[in-house]
Parts: C-alpha cells; sequence; structure tokens
C-alpha cells in the first residue's frame, strides 16, 4: 500500500514552514536560583504572618463569634382572624428589650435580647429560628418578609444583618460607620437608622440609598446641606424623608423634606427645608409624627411660663410648608409613637389616640385611656387600656367591644399590639407577652393567600 504524500501548496497562498521562529529547548528555561538557609526562613516567617492575620481577622469578625439557628422548614403565616377572640390569656412570653412594639415577620413573633434575634411560634412561643452574635443589639425592626438587626462595635451601630422571617436564615448584611445610639423605623419600602448625629435610608436588600447629616468621608463633607446639626427626629413614607433637626447659630428647629433615594446617597435631594414656627418651635421635645407622600404631622410641645400656649400638631405639605396648626389639649409623651392602618394614622398621645385621615391629616376621633399604639384585627381596632384590649370602631373610635386582660407585673409602661392569627401580641416592660383564648387554634395562610414581597 502506498503512503500518501504531503500535502499540495495551496494555491494562491506561500505554503512553507515558519523557519525563523526558534524552537523551545530547555536552554531557553531559566534555572532556579539557589535558595539560602535565609530565603526560606523569611519565607516561613511571612506564610506563618499570613496565617496568624486571617486567624485573627476571623477571630474578630462577627463570623467568629455568630451562631445561627434556621428552622427546618419554613414558618407559614396563619390565617388572618375571622373575628375577636372572647376571651384572652397569656400563653406565653420573651424577653424583647431591643424592639419598642411587637414585631412580626413571616408567620412567628420576633424578639430581641442579649444580642439574640429569635423567631417564635406565636402560639407556643417554641423557638423557630434564631440569629446570636456577641455584641450589644442597638435595635431590630421587621419589613418585606424580613427581620433587621443592627449591633454596636467600637463604631457604633455599624453592624447590620437581615435575616429571612420565616426560617432565619441570612439573607445579607452591611456595615458602616453610625452613632451610638439609633432608632430603627420603617415605611414599607424603606428602614431609616436615625442617630443624633447621622442618618441612613437602607432599600430591602440594606444598599444605602441615602446618608445624612455627619459623614465621616472627608471627601464627602461638602455635599451635606448643612454641618454641626443635631437629629432630633425623623420619618418617612416611599416618597419622602422628614428630618427634623437643630443647627448652630438657628433660633429655631429646622424642618428638612428630602428624597429618601437620591441619586447619589452622598448627596441629599431636598424638596423644602424651613425653620419651625409658633410655640414649642425651638424644643428639643418636638418630633415628627406622621409622614404621607403629600403631608406631614410634626408635634410642638407649645410654652409654658404667664402666657403659656397650648401644643400643637403643625400639619405641612410635601415640601415643608406650614398648612393648618391643631392645638392639643395636653401635651404628648415622651413614649407617643404612630401606626398606619389602611385609612389612618394613629397617633398615641401617652394616654389617648388620635386617628388622622390618612390622606389629609384631618383628625377623625379620639380614643380615651390608651396605654399604647393599637393594632387592626378582624376589621376592628384593638387598643390596649387598663384591665383589658379595647375594640374600636375603625371609622368612628366607638368602643364596640372589651377583652379583659389581666395584667399583673404591669410597670406602666407604654404597651406596643401586634397580632398573628388569632394570637395578640404585646410588648411591655421588655418582654413580648402572647395573648390568645385556649379553646381557639391557628391555621396556616394558603400559599396562594399569602402576600407579594415588593421589589425596590
Amino acid at each position: 500500500m502506498a503512503f500518501p504524500g504531503p500535502p499540495a501548496p495551496v494555491r494562491g497562498r506561500e505554503h512553507r514552514r515558519d523557519v525563523d521562529r526558534p524552537s523551545v529547548t530547555l536552554a531557553y528555561v531559566l534555572a532556579p536560583e539557589r535558595r539560602t538557609r535565609a530565603d526560606v526562613l523569611t519565607a516561613a516567617a511571612i506564610a506563618v504572618f499570613v496565617v496568624v492575620a486571617v486567624i485573627v481577622a476571623w477571630a474578630t469578625s462577627g463570623v467568629a463569634n455568630t451562631e445561627s439557628v434556621v428552622a427546618g422548614q419554613p414558618a407559614r403565616p396563619p390565617q388572618p382572624a375571622a373575628k375577636l377572640p372572647g376571651k384572652l390569656q397569656e400563653m406565653w412570653r420573651a424577653p424583647d428589650t431591643a424592639t419598642t412594639r411587637a414585631l412580626t415577620s413571616e408567620g412567628v413573633a420576633v424578639t430581641g435580647a442579649n444580642g439574640s434575634v429569635v423567631g417564635h411560634d406565636p402560639r407556643t412561643g417554641e423557638q423557630v429560628w434564631r440569629y446570636t452574635r456577641e455584641l450589644p443589639l442597638c435595635g431590630v425592626e421587621s419589613q418585606f418578609g424580613m427581620v433587621v438587626a443592627v449591633y454596636r462595635t467600637d463604631r457604633g451601630c455599624s453592624e447590620t444583618t437581615m435575616v429571612s422571617g420565616a426560617d432565619g436564615q441570612r439573607r445579607t448584611a452591611r456595615s458602616s460607620y453610625m452613632d451610638d445610639r439609633v432608632r430603627l423605623s420603617v415605611d414599607g419600602t424603606y428602614v431609616v437608622a436615625q442617630g443624633p448625629d447621622r442618618l441612613e435610608v437602607w432599600r430591602s436588600d440594606l444598599v444605602r440609598t441615602l446618608e445624612y447629616g455627619y459623614v465621616d468621608a472627608k471627601e464627602n463633607w461638602k455635599t451635606q446641606p448643612r454641618k454641626g446639626c443635631e437629629l432630633l427626629s425623623a420619618a418617612s413614607s416611599p416618597s419622602r424623608l422628614v428630618v427634623l433637626e437643630r443647627c448652630p447659630g438657628e433660633p429655631a428647629n429646622r424642618i428638612s423634606v428630602l428624597a429618601p433615594a437620591p441619586k447619589d446617597d452622598n448627596v441629599p435631594e431636598e424638596y423644602g427645608s424651613h425653620l419651625l414656627e409658633g410655640a414649642g418651635a425651638a424644643s428639643a421635645d418636638a418630633r415628627v409624627i406622621a409622614v404621607s407622600d403629600n403631608r406631614i404631622a410634626v408635634y410642638q410641645p407649645g410654652t409654658g411660663g404667664a402666657d403659656p400656649e397650648a401644643p400643637r400638631l403643625t400639619i405641612l405639605d410635601a415640601k415643608g410648608n406650614p398648612i393648618v396648626v391643631q392645638e392639643l389639649s395636653a401635651p404628648l409623651d415622651e413614649t407617643a409613637g404612630t401606626l398606619r392602618t389602611g385609612s389612618a394614622f394613629l397617633v398615641f398621645t401617652g394616654n389617648s389616640v388620635i386617628a388622622l385621615n390618612a390622606g389629609t391629616f384631618d383628625p377623625m376621633w379620639t380614643a380615651a385611656d390608651a396605654l399604647g399604639t393599637p393594632v387592626p384585627m378582624a376589621g376592628k381596632i384593638l387598643l390596649p387600656i387598663p384591665g383589658a384590649i379595647a375594640a374600636l370602631d375603625p371609622a368612628t373610635g366607638a368602643q364596640v367591644g372589651r377583652i379583659p386582660v389581666a395584667r399583673p407585673d404591669y410597670g406602666g409602661g407604654p404597651i406596643s399590639l401586634g397580632v398573628l392569627g388569632n394570637t395578640v401580641l404585646e410588648h411591655r416592660d421588655g418582654q413580648l407577652v402572647a395573648l390568645a383564648d385556649p379553646d381557639t387554634s391557628d391555621s396556616p395562610r394558603s400559599e396562594t393567600g399569602r402576600p407579594a414581597k415588593p421589589l425596590r
């Protein structure tokens, strides 16, 4: 058999071997340098240093001091209560010192204390999941079906973790310089972390959308509209962030209305900024009470002395311009808080609840003898009162029912209510107390009935 010869050259192209390029031989490979004993010792020392640095970094990070116990199966929210319970008795209680309101998320009752955030079965109090760090808790909030926990380090309340409310799985985290104490608030879209000198706004993945006030990065100092201001109060809606601040050299508190998510998180965008006017305009007890997309309510304490002026709610437009002043019969307590329902903002004054129309902020009704902030349940508004929980008509504030509640160890502080299914939660005196009718039970909500999570 004849073997085929070499292939014929391709017509129109030069077919030749690249004879000019030398072939690679061992002559072109550099011989390794001779290693001395000093070289070996230096390399070993560097390796040891790297290992030690990694160990130190791990030991001082949150990872080394974190314990996460997640649920085997995600919790399912119970069906909303079809009617009010006929009676309520205590089912369980747990320490809850890191927040001031009864928190729920994805079918669990949430508590925060002693570095731990715990999701509880609302009926039994059994632990569903737990997230613990060996750091003090600055605050806990819930939103988006998630739980946000903020921890204190040597950089202030700087370490923030978000876990799933259903199973405690860690979703994301962030770290940034913050004040030593912060107040967390949510509006359905954003989380606001406000300290006395600095404020941040976070979206649902904890990405910062705005920093305001003191800025630790020197290159961003000039982007802030004012310097050295004390941040007294802040509240937000999905389209407005309102900050009440006291700035050097100014005769009264300043109300600033900002975009919660400007184009650049380091460059605040103001819709308006004005000095408050009238009685209590310079008081450190003034605060932002409620914010909607087109209205702002600010509390001003009034003045004493020979010619006293009554405390008031000043209603402002979306740019911070005053619209109307509503006088109050008594000052708001320092524990005052606000709950947004579908049709109203419910303002706890310290001893009563004032309902403001959600669109106009006009007063709708007032309920007396309140011990704290209410919560909707079965078409009614539940309100903690002495010895009971009152059921109110949401349109008129009229009491239409009363459920006795025993609080033998109640210390007199504000009570925040929450609801999961047929279970009523009371946050009081640094504890979360679950109340229910033992003759009833909860059934889980169907998957199709669960509300969609916002994509922000």
